[in-house]
């Protein structure tokens, strides 16, 4: 694999757009890291143990997407951190205070980088002057090779390598204030709306360029993280990784399907606290500066386009139910 050079400057022609380009990092809390190591490395992140905490990455990508630390009770998301372009900071700063979004101390998980701010559903966000680590331009398909007459296509079951993500794609947290979250995004951080059904789900993109949605809420009773989404080569890695979680012992999940809204084809594997981990392939994207054309859609065409029936506990949110 190509090494991969994140940017650090922003576009020329988007000098006037003082917005976060990425999401940094999520970080979130699991009562055994252990048993996290043993779910994230079958699913083929890289796992990497720090001092009191795990860090994801992905194969041959330089980035740390993830943190989990260990902590009692249920798994818990404790903070967001976006990144910005280094000359945007300042003016981010400014409209912060400007709308009166509540500052707030560093999360005693993090550092005291950056700009620290409360989100509407009470969990800390960071916002960071960072290179760029959402992707500059539709994730790349891999296409398959010539296959000579006479010889399947296929792999043999026992030749399959295994499904190693490229990147995170985006996070779909719960929220209980969907429309403030909304605003929060929007104005004070500079994502823009690309879709959604109401307050039943809502995807949310960057400005400088990401993948159809960098976060994406559902209504909640309470916050919390349902899923992250990982980019995938092909469909047939999507298929794949199910195969592996399975052979891991992870058989409880999701797919393979394809949503509507985004487009990108899928696998939901559930992970030990009920929240899922997606297996993802060929997502819209949305360059920097194009105007997505936002739509509000009905609840059943704003899901997915096919694939099995959806688990009944799909959308439940296990950190207020378990808290």
């Amino acid at each position: 694999m190509a090494d991969i050079q994140l940017r650090t400057r922003k576009d020329p022609n988007r000098a006037d757009d003082h917005s976060v380009h990425s999401l940094d990092r999520f970080v979130f809390t699991v009562p055994d890291l252990d048993e996290a190591a043993r779910f994230y490395d079958a699913f083929g992140l890289q796992v990497e143990k720090g001092e009191g905490r795990l860090d994801l990455h992905t194969a041959g990508h330089p980035h740390a997407w993830g943190s989990l630390f260990q902590a009692a009770g249920p798994k818990k998301l404790q903070y967001l951190r976006f990144g910005c372009f280094a000359e945007d900071l300042a003016a981010i700063a400014e409209r912060i205070d400007r709308l009166g979004v509540p500052r707030c101390e560093p999360h005693a998980l993090g550092d005291a980088e950056g700009i620290w701010v409360r989100h509407p559903d009470g969990f800390p966000v960071q916002i960071v002057a960072a290179a760029k680590s959402s992707p500059d331009a539709r994730a790349e398909r891999i296409p398959e090779s010539a296959v000579p007459m006479g010889t399947g296509a296929s792999l043999a079951r026992s030749r399959i390598p295994k499904v190693r993500p490229r990147r995170l794609s985006h996070v779909l947290l719960f929220s209980p204030n969907v429309g403030d979250a909304i605003v929060f995004y929007q104005d004070a951080l500079g994502l823009r709306l690309t879709d959604r059904s109401g307050e039943l789900v809502v995807f949310m993109h960057g400005a400088h360029g990401s993948d159809h949605h960098m976060i994406a809420m559902a209504k909640s009773d309470g916050p919390g993280l349902h899923h992250t989404s990982w980019d995938v080569a092909s469909i047939d890695e999507v298929g794949r990784g199910m195969e592996q979680m399975y052979a891991a012992g992870y058989p409880r999940g999701w797919g393979v399907g394809r949503h509507v809204l985004g487009s990108n084809y899928f696998y939901y594997v559930r992970d030990p606290w009920g929240s899922h981990a997606e297996y993802s392939y060929d997502i819209d994207y949305v360059p920097g500066g194009f105007e997505w054309p936002a739509g509000d859609h009905p609840p059943e065409d704003s899901f997915y386009a096919w694939g099995p029936a959806v688990p009944e506990d799909f959308i439940t949110n296990f950190e207020i139910r378990n808290g």
